[in-house]
């Protein structure tokens, strides 16, 4: 009984900082709640966010506020056409042993190794290069000549992309679309809050950030995350949708408009996200709204519509709403 206490209290303790994260994140970005949301969703949940928006919604600076909060090394890449794999992940120099006088080969860590990435304009860079942070997002390692590397945890990965001037860009392929965890738009503000951003950013510089959780606090969370219970019905009700997704399912909508449906790592990062989002909201259990809140990012890059869908405007999110309107919690 006392051990129950104690993990309360400590759940308690954590949950109440994630407000306070949420707290400093405001002093500098103002509005986008669901963006700054889904973003926490995402890096509690242990996984890599896709950040779309056109230019100047401070993506850049949301990132860099959300690693001050933290206290966690932050960097950001630029991807560039003639941008190489061994700009991301290091490469290996020829050093002499001064005790030896030997010289031997030093494998110099690249901007990877560290806690928060900010991958900017990643559809910017060839396949080669975005295909070399394949293997850190996944196994949260990277090889190199045959050596494997563990990257410093907690390690997240946020790739932004513009959704105008696709001319010499280089699309992300389904496989690699994949990996990441969820795929968040961000809009434009409100009336009220852009004047609130034209007051902040034209003013007096230097709003300070206090770091309110550690790394090891936020490695616990993601800890804390997996541990949320989900009932049976509602990895069923999940299954279901995800099932519902691919064209042989018998759904005519989704036959119509869908090439390819989402695959059983779509149902995997739907109930993680949810855990997620129960443990953001104060709750110790999913519900089918939490589901239904990270429905979208989670599947709008996981479904491929048809030509024939893309002429009509219509698109992933279109599908996604479709079945969560046909597929009850209770079938």
């Amino acid at each position: 009984m006392k051990e129950l206490e104690i993990a309360e209290q400590e759940i308690t303790a954590l949950t109440a900082k994630l407000d306070d994260l949420r707290k400093e994140i405001g002093k500098r970005i103002v509005g986008q709640q669901q963006t700054v949301e889904q973003l926490l969703i995402t890096f509690l949940a242990g996984g890599h966010g896709l950040l779309e928006g056109v230019p100047g919604l401070a993506k850049t600076l949301m990132i860099r506020t959300l690693a001050e909060a933290i206290d966690l090394d932050f960097r950001r890449i630029q991807f560039t056409p003639d941008l190489m794999p061994s700009d991301i992940i290091g490469t290996e120099v020829l050093e002499e042993d001064h005790t030896t006088g030997k010289k031997i080969f030093q494998f110099n860590k690249g901007p990877v190794f560290s806690n928060i990435i900010l991958a900017d304009e990643i559809n910017r860079t060839p396949p080669k290069t975005q295909a070399a942070l394949l293997e850190a997002m996944q196994e949260f390692a990277v090889t190199y000549a045959g050596k494997s590397y563990e990257l410093p945890g907690p390690f997240f990965l946020l790739a932004t992309q513009n959704p105008v001037e696709q001319s010499g860009t280089f699309p992300l392929p389904e496989a690699q679309l994949d990996r990441f965890l969820m795929y968040i738009r961000i809009g434009y503000p409100t009336g009220g809050e852009e004047e609130d951003i034209l007051r902040m950013t034209t003013g007096k510089r230097g709003v300070s950030i206090t770091p309110v959780l550690s790394g090891a606090e936020i490695l616990r969370l993601q800890e804390l995350v997996r541990e949320v219970p989900i009932s049976d019905a509602l990895i069923g009700y999940v299954s279901r949708i995800v099932r519902g997704s691919r064209p042989e399912s018998g759904i005519d909508y989704v036959k119509s408009w869908v090439d390819w449906g989402a695959g059983p790592r779509a149902g995997q990062a739907m109930i993680l996200t949810a855990k997620a989002h129960a443990l953001l909201n104060g709750r110790l259990a999913v519900t089918d709204k939490d589901l239904r809140q990270v429905a979208f990012p989670v599947l709008r890059h996981r479904i491929l519509v048809n030509f024939k869908a893309e002429a009509r405007g219509i698109g992933a999110d279109d599908v996604t709403r479709h079945l969560l309107e046909k597929i009850s919690v209770n079938p």
